[in-house]
């Protein structure tokens, strides 16, 4: 199975489909990273919003498989409780999402690497507040603005390497390795701002960037945004994308808690669809909407 290849069938040809606004990478050349620090993200480079066709996977949700389209939507329950106590996530959840996405792959072996809460409520207070020593787990976030994927392929090779070593010393091996985001909304529904995922068939190859990541206490001004960093292509990046028109986007409306998101940064499998494009989009074809909580687990799929 190669990229552009997406075509809608017929099941999906009969979804629910209506306009919504996707924000891309320009064209041009620009110098691409993304800063993070506490309560914010910018990214560099220049963003227009597109409007794409939008469809609604839920009413066929059971269509959607990992191998196909990057993506798929599950169910599970939590024995959490109240995903605001930070100190109970940090004690359940890894656990919870390593079970998980062992059943639904069938890999042997999951190493979970950290949680992310995002939510669309105003967190310009919290961004304003000193940091020291700022780390990118963990935390709460706003919503993913822009289509991309958060590992480019030496993100992607290397998370596999660097995690089985220090998590399986002395383990057989891996044949196969997937990296993952395990995502559920925790708020009540419809979410202002779900998220929408791009069949990953639908990639043209022509459209992509790597986005490096900078992890800082404060964000840089001016000129030093986009400074020259010896040695930046071979740092932590994901990968952007400009519109093409070939893009398929999918989302599923409502969500619940018990519904959970597996979608790939990065599957080592290239005979299957090893990558989905993903952003969060504001959602005007459903009344009544809710500020959207939800929380995401990075973690890393090894087939021994």
């Amino acid at each position: 199975m190669t990229e552009a290849t997406a075509q809608p069938d017929e099941i999906e040809a009969r979804a629910r489909t209506f306009p919504a606004w996707i924000r891309y990478l320009d064209e041009g050349d620009y110098v691409t990273r993304r800063y993070v620090s506490q309560g914010a993200e910018i990214n560099t480079g220049d963003y227009a919003d597109h409007q794409m066709p939008m469809r609604d996977g839920m009413p066929i949700r059971d269509h959607f498989t990992l191998g196909t389209h990057g993506f798929m939507i599950g169910r599970h329950r939590s024995a959490v409780g109240d995903f605001a106590d930070r100190a109970v996530v940090d004690a359940l959840y890894n656990d919870e999402v390593a079970e998980a996405v062992k059943a639904l792959t069938g890999a042997s072996f999951v190493a979970v690497q950290g949680w992310m809460q995002r939510t669309t409520a105003d967190l310009s207070q919290r961004a304003a507040e000193k940091v020291a020593g700022y780390q990118h787990s963990g935390g709460l976030q706003p919503q993913a603005g822009e289509a991309h994927i958060d590992y480019n392929p030496l993100t992607g090779e290397r998370a596999g390497a660097r995690l089985y070593a220090e998590r399986r010393p002395g383990g057989p091996g891996y044949s196969r390795h997937c990296c993952f985001s395990f995502w559920r909304t925790f708020s009540e529904g419809p979410q202002d701002w779900p998220l929408a995922l791009m069949d990953g068939r639908s990639i043209v190859g022509d459209e992509l960037a790597n986005n490096t990541l900078f992890v800082v206490d404060e964000f840089p001004v001016g000129e030093a945004l986009t400074a020259p960093v010896v040695g930046e292509d071979q740092m932590i990046a994901a990968t952007i994308l400009r519109q093409r028109d070939a893009h398929r986007w999918w989302y599923f409306s409502n969500m619940d808690r018990d519904d959970v998101l597996l979608f790939k940064f990065y599957d080592s499998d290239h005979s299957v669809t090893w990558r989905c494009p993903h952003t969060a989009f504001h959602d005007t074809s459903l009344p009544d909407t809710k500020i959207r909580s939800s929380i995401e687990v990075r973690c890393v799929a090894f087939w021994e």
